[in-house]
């Protein structure tokens, strides 16, 4: 098996290789390979030290990321290059971290300590394919399996347990019996691992190809108990409502799945509906209803986020896309544009396209050209420059402030009347005309000095 490499991979590899030492790529890179996928990136490992990996490199800037483990970063014109030393690893005592690394010289001694069988394979030109756990094997059964036993390698570390559920997800395989067990026994330690690695694989679970097939995984192994236990609240949730042909989770996978692969819309999607558990009730013809659910699913979501370390930006925009997550039929301009200064020009086409999901995960015959209409007259209302937001008047508070208003909440009480006015007349919105709205409206009359 011979494979095609890009040119600085090469380079690499040969400097390597005739300095005397032997150098491969390994893990994913050779695993998307042998699947006939473009790598992202190339991580190399070869016998060469750190110390002798700059030598090797002394004409490129290096970069020391990690050089007590035996990490060194090369800067090519293309692309920054991980290389790292083969090495063998002690005994784990806190479910992450080795006592002690110690560099070898050895390719099946590297290999043998990695995770999964789909990641412990090299290659390079010379040698070829070095697969000693048959990596390839798994790979042409499309089985996640764990190199050694793997209650021990879980054990190493127990975000492993969620990494073989996100390539499960990402790749459509399964995992082997033993692995599966293991993971089941041992998902509850995943309460020890900090939540941005945990964050970090559950959003690579999410822009996996199928997400629901990782999101199911999870809750067959206990892990959403322990990342997203308010998720578990939805499970075999009926809503009684016609509207609604699935139960309350299997709704929530399907518009995940159904989602375009942006962090931000398939996380809102996961999370949309997280509010209906405490807000479901049935009426007097037996039917039910979810009142509200948009707005608290938006706090609950805010807390999901905040505890998973999320960043606010992140936050703010996923908790604007669930509080706006619903479908008003009868909205018109004055509602898209209000909609649109909640949520902003930057996160509306994303709401679009979570509104669209949801659609048609409650119904899949639904007609969701409504939305696209939608979609279309708001990039109508963006290029015009119609005002949808109290920023776009054309004045602002100095401006009233000069008509001897005194400086407080009623100066956004003015800016709010104006924009509602300009909202329905954009055509009003000008100086003059929006300081004569202000003089004629009774309600504010008097209240200036």
């Amino acid at each position: 098996m011979e494979f095609i490499l890009p040119d600085y991979v090469n380079d690499v590899l040969n400097r390597l290789n005739d300095a005397g030492f032997e150098a491969y790529i390994v893990g994913g890179s050779v695993r998307d390979l042998i699947l006939k996928k473009t790598p992202s990136d190339y991580d190399i490992t070869t016998s060469a030290t750190p110390e002798e990996i700059q030598g090797v490199f002394s004409e490129f800037k290096t970069i020391d990321v990690g050089k007590k483990f035996g990490t060194i970063v090369v800067v090519y014109p293309e692309c920054q290059v991980e290389i790292t030393t083969f090495r063998s690893e002690g005994e784990y005592k806190d479910g992450r971290r080795p006592e002690y690394i110690s560099f070898s010289r050895d390719i099946y001694e590297d290999l043998s300590r990695r995770d999964f069988t789909i990641n412990a394979i090299a290659y390079n030109y010379i040698n070829g394919v070095i697969d000693p756990f048959n990596g390839r094997g798994d790979i042409e059964e499309g089985i996640i399996r764990t190199v050694g036993n793997p209650n021990a390698r879980f054990k190493e570390d127990y975000l492993r347990i969620l990494r073989a559920v996100r390539l499960a997800a990402q790749l459509s395989f399964k995992l082997d019996d033993n692995t599966y067990i293991a993971c089941l026994y041992l998902s509850n330690f995943l309460e020890y691992i900090s939540a941005e690695r945990i964050r970090d694989e559950l959003f690579k679970v999410l822009l996996s190809p199928v997400p629901s097939k990782g999101i199911l995984l999870m809750k067959q192994l206990d892990i959403l108990d322990i990342i997203l236990p308010e998720l578990l609240d939805t499970v075999a949730l009926d809503q009684r409502n016609p509207n609604h042909i699935m139960e309350l989770f299997d709704h929530i996978l399907c518009v995940v799945d159904k989602s375009p692969p942006i962090l931000t819309v398939r996380m809102a999607a996961l999370l949309h509906d997280i509010g209906k558990p405490r807000t479901f009730t049935i009426d007097e013809v037996g039917v039910g209803h979810f009142y509200g659910h948009d707005k608290l699913g938006a706090e609950i979501s805010k807390i999901i986020l905040t505890r998973l370390r999320c960043s606010k930006e992140f936050i703010d925009k996923v908790t604007k896309l669930i509080r706006d997550h619903m479908h008003h039929p009868n909205m018109k301009d004055r509602g898209l544009k209000r909609q649109l200064g909640r949520v902003g020009e930057d996160n509306i086409f994303e709401l679009a396209e979570l509104k669209k999901a949801d659609m048609k995960c409650k119904d899949e015959n639904k007609d969701i050209s409504i939305i696209e209409e939608r979609t279309e007259r708001i990039k109508e209302i963006i290029k015009s420059q119609e005002p949808f937001n109290k920023s776009h008047l054309k004045l602002n508070g100095n401006d009233i402030i000069a008509l001897g208003f005194p400086r407080g909440a009623i100066i956004g009480d003015i800016l709010d009347y104006l924009l509602e006015r300009v909202l329905i007349h954009p055509e009003y919105n000008t100086k003059e005309k929006l300081l004569e709205i202000i003089k004629e409206n009774p309600k504010f009359r008097g209240k200036n000095k």
